[in-house]
C-alpha cells in the first residue's frame, strides 16, 4: 500500500504525472526511516531535518505538517501493509507541485510514502568481506545543497554503477577539493589509533541522521576522541578501521580498500551501544 497525500492506494501506478517536478527537475526531497514494531527510530531528528531541508528548498510547509501528523501518516502506511509487528523501511517523498519550468509557479508541496519490509529488527554487524574503492569520475560540490537528501543524486547513481561493474561493495566519494566526503549510501568514519574522524558538513557530506547518533555515542566512548576534519585519500590506507553509517544498516565495517585490510573493533562496540540507545529510546 502506498500513501499519497494521506490517501492509501494499492499501487503507485498512475499517481505521478510526467510533469511531476521531482521527476522533471529533481525538485524533491526524501527521508528514509526505519520503523521497528511501530516505533520510528530517531523520528525527531528525521522530522527536523526534513523541515529544515524544505525551508532551504523554499518549499511551502503545510500548516498540518506537524511531527504528530507525519508520524501518524507513517504508521498508517505501515499498518496498511500489515507490518506493525515487523521492521520496515519507509521512504517519505516530498515534491513541489507541478507548474512552471525551472521557475515554479507555486511553492506548495505534495507527499507520498512507500514501505518495504526489512529482515532485522535491530542493528547487526555485517562481518562479511566489504571492499570499497574511490569513485573519481565525478565529484561532490561542497555546499548547503550537498547536505540535503534530494532527488538530485546523479553522482551516487553513477558511482553505484561503477561499483557494480567493478565488483566493489561500495565507493567513497570525493569533493571538488579531492578530499573524501562519504560513501555512496552513508557517512564515513575513520579510526586511527585513538582518534575517530568524520568529514564535517562543510566538506559536502550528507547531514546524516545515523552520523549524528554515532557522534553522540563516540563522544561518550572511553579512550577515543572524536574529530570532525577533512579526510585525505592518503589517510585511508593508514587507518586502523573504516566504517559507513546510515539509518537502515546502522554501521557497515569496511574490510578492504586496495591492499589494506581493516579491523572492526570500534564498530563492534558502537553497534552494541547503538542498540542499547535504540532500546532505551
Amino acid at each position: 500500500m502506498v500513501n499519497f497525500n494521506g490517501t492509501l492506494h494499492d499501487t503507485s501506478s498512475n499517481l505521478l504525472s510526467l510533469e511531476n517536478r521531482g521527476y522533471a527537475y529533481g525538485d524533491a526531497l526524501f527521508e528514509t526511516l526505519k520503523v521497528v514494531h511501530g516505533k520510528i527510530l530517531f523520528w525527531e531528528d528525521h522530522y527536523f531535518r526534513l523541515m529544515a531541508s524544505m525551508r532551504i528548498m523554499r518549499m511551502e510547509i503545510p500548516m498540518n505538517f506537524t511531527m504528530e501528523f507525519l508520524e501518524s501518516e507513517i504508521l498508517k502506511t505501515v499498518e496498511a501493509n500489515q507490518w506493525t509487528k515487523a521492521t520496515v523501511r519507509v521512504r517519505i517523498n516530498v515534491h513541489r507541485l507541478e507548474g512552471g519550468k525551472y521557475w515554479p509557479t507555486a511553492n506548495d508541496i505534495a507527499y507520498n510514502m512507500v514501505a518495504e519490509r526489512l529482515d532485522s529488527d535491530f542493528y547487526r554487524l555485517n562481518e562479511a568481506s566489504y571492499t570499497v574503492e574511490l569513485y573519481k569520475d565525478f565529484y561532490v560540490a561542497p555546499g548547503l545543497l550537498s547536505t540535503l537528501k534530494s532527488n538530485a543524486r546523479s553522482v551516487n547513481v553513477l558511482g553505484s554503477i561503477f561499483a557494480k561493474e567493478n565488483a566493489f561493495d561500495n565507493c567513497l566519494l570525493l569533493n571538488t577539493e579531492k578530499t573524501v566526503v562519504e560513501a555512496l549510501n552513508g557517512n564515513l568514519f575513520l579510526v586511527k589509533d585513538h582518534v575517530i574522524k568524520t568529514p564535517p558538513l562543510s566538506e559536502g557530506c550528507l547531514k546524516g541522521i545515523m552520523r549524528k547518533q554515532l557522534m553522540e555515542l563516540i563522544e561518550k566512548l572511553e579512550g577515543y576522541t572524536l574529530e570532525e576534519a577533512p579526510i585525505s585519500p592518503f589517510e585511508l590506507q593508514k587507518a586502523d578501521e573504516l566504517f559507513i553509517t546510515n539509518v537502515i544498516t546502522g554501521i557497515q565495517p569496511i574490510t578492504n580498500y586496495r591492499k589494506k585490510a581493516f579491523t572492526n573493533t570500534v564498530s563492534t562496540v558502537l553497534v552494541e551501544n547503538l542498540n542499547t540507545k535504540v532500546r532505551l529510546g
